[in-house]
């Protein structure tokens, strides 16, 4: 009875917080409830877990930090900030659980995890950037707030930017964490984890990934096929022993001599030329270029007439830009070592023809020539002998760090489906990388038609990195593959927009590789529904 009249007392007087006039009212502050709910207790307990090679360093529920403060009371809701990482830092709005740890000797990671009646009974590994270095808790929380538990890792490594490789010297222990272990050791760890916490596994298993991401996934699909029911790879840096070497390509090509250097206020002029010699192609002139490998375009049209001006190109910028278009070869053979960046891509070279692109760095002074003064202007591209120390290295380091076998029979046997996709303007990763890769699968698997029963890929115009440039970068390759998983509906077209300042400019289909957009001929071009899917002509 006693106990009956205190907890009357206590709303009582929480209503009279509540409602009274801010002057007379009692300064009562609602607090979390002190004794934790039964999810609470769940979490925390998973600081006892034990799981092989691992340390739990964290088991939280996070759930309630002041929001809001009026006179007399202060309301309450989820604020939580998570730690510092080289990918940024996020406030997560909504209640959930997480558990750090740490996989012997050095990969942590961490999987959120929402409460149960939130949870959509689906796992989501996330991937990273460039050289990793840091949990990516900026993908975590998108995943986290539509339903998802989700985890992430820092790829074996700690640092204190992603496109620092300071630590791949002397490490070679490192560079297997790196190149695929620490991807399958979080996603196994997750997957007991979540199973722990929910008393059940996940339903379906799904990784999306761009860049270092689209190769973490591609790294899963062909040597742990089992661990995703669905992988989005994005961009893919699958092959980097060739890569880091075909992105400083440029720099060596504009810093041959004084009159090879492409000035950064002539990428727009490059650019204007190039879409005005390609854009109409596909019947819509609409600033994209559909299908660049179509594109002839011949920056000698630019050659200055007399002295260099800001609207005409000297013989050596002319050169230099035919050069950044060709990419690395053989100097010897002529054989493509590294494709090159397409017409269209040209405003996002200044990263490229300058200094060299910084994560190459990495990989030269502390993998290939182990030496952390190494300058870069010393080696010669042309040069067969300094040439055939790329080979080596790729012959010696690819099995480690690259994910380019073709085989994913194990993959399609298992049922998992894979979208690959790449913007046709990535000024980082060459995008005909992803298409030789591609087409290497299909040659492996048989057909082309035996191969799209598992595996698309899509090719995004006028689109740059992983998202930007001019094309449309927005879409949702996820929720295709969840039907393709789950429904056994294919994609036969990814619906993307371009969105800026908050608002849809425009909207156009991407289609599954080879099939290309085309304009039906009436209605607005800023349209997706305005174009279908067709096999080039």
């Amino acid at each position: 009875m006693k106990r009956t009249l205190f907890l009357v007392t206590m709303v009582v007087l929480l209503l009279l917080a509540t409602y009274a006039s801010p002057s007379t009212a009692p300064k009562i502050i609602a607090q979390s409830i002190a004794t934790p709910a039964p999810t609470d207790v769940a979490c925390e307990s998973l600081k006892d877990l034990k799981l092989p090679n691992t340390t739990i360093t964290a088991a939280e529920f996070i759930t309630k930090k002041p929001i809001e403060e009026s006179p007399g009371i202060v309301v309450y809701g989820p604020d939580w900030k998570s730690p510092k990482s080289a990918f940024g830092q996020v406030s997560v709005p909504v209640p959930f659980c997480r558990v750090a740890g740490t996989v012997s000797p050095a990969i942590n990671f961490e999987v959120w995890m929402p409460p149960a009646d939130k949870w959509n009974g689906r796992f989501n590994g996330v991937g990273n950037g460039a050289l990793a270095g840091g949990i990516n808790y900026p993908a975590m929380l998108g995943q986290l707030t539509k339903g998802y538990a989700t985890a992430s890792t820092d790829g074996g490594h700690q640092s204190e930017a992603i496109v620092l490789g300071d630590w791949m010297l002397g490490n070679p222990g490192l560079w297997s964490d790196f190149g695929y272990r620490a991807i399958h050791e979080m996603t196994r760890k997750a997957k007991a984890i979540i199973e722990a916490y929910y008393g059940q596994p996940p339903q379906y298993s799904y990784f999306t990934g761009c860049s270092g991401g689209g190769q973490q996934g591609l790294a899963e699909a062909q040597r742990y096929p089992a661990d995703y029911d669905g992988i989005v790879s994005g961009a893919p840096a699958n092959c980097p022993t060739r890569m880091w070497p075909g992105e400083t390509w440029p720099s060596y090509v504009t810093h041959r001599n004084e009159a090879s250097a492409i000035p950064v206020e002539k990428l727009a002029l490059i650019h204007e030329a190039a879409l005005a010699a390609c854009d109409a192609l596909d019947g819509v002139e609409d600033g994209l270029i559909d299908d660049p490998r179509k594109c002839d375009f011949d920056p000698s049209t630019l050659l200055c007439k007399g002295e260099d001006a800001p609207d005409c190109l000297t013989a050596g910028q002319v050169d230099s830009v035919k050069k950044v278009y060709e990419g690395l070869k053989d100097p010897t053979t002529g054989e493509q070592f590294w494709p090159g960046y397409e017409p269209g891509s040209e405003l996002g070279w200044p990263g490229h023809i300058g200094e060299p692109f910084v994560i190459p760095q990495g990989y030269f002074k502390g993998i290939v020539f182990e030496d952390p003064n190494w300058d870069w202007t010393t080696f010669d591209f042309t040069d067969p002998e300094d040439f055939a120390i790329l080979y080596d290295a790729d012959a010696r380091y690819g099995p480690i760090l690259n994910a380019t076998d073709p085989d994913l029979t194990a993959f399609k046997e298992l049922g998992g489906k894979l979208i690959l996709w790449h913007g046709w303007s990535d000024q980082n990763i060459a995008p005909r990388n992803t298409i030789n890769y591609y087409n290497n699968v299909v040659a492996e698997i048989g057909s082309e038609a035996e191969t799209q029963e598992f595996l698309r890929l899509f090719l995004a115009p006028g689109v740059g990195h992983c998202r930007g440039g001019e094309g449309p970068d927005t879409f949702d390759a996820l929720a295709a593959l969840e039907q393709w998983v789950e429904n056994g509906i294919a994609p036969d077209m990814i619906i993307a927009s371009k969105v800026k300042d908050g608002k849809v400019v425009f909207t156009r289909p991407l289609c599954p590789y080879p099939q290309v957009a085309q304009y039906k001929g009436t209605g607005s071009t800023d349209d997706a529904t305005n174009f279908v899917c067709v096999n080039p002509e």
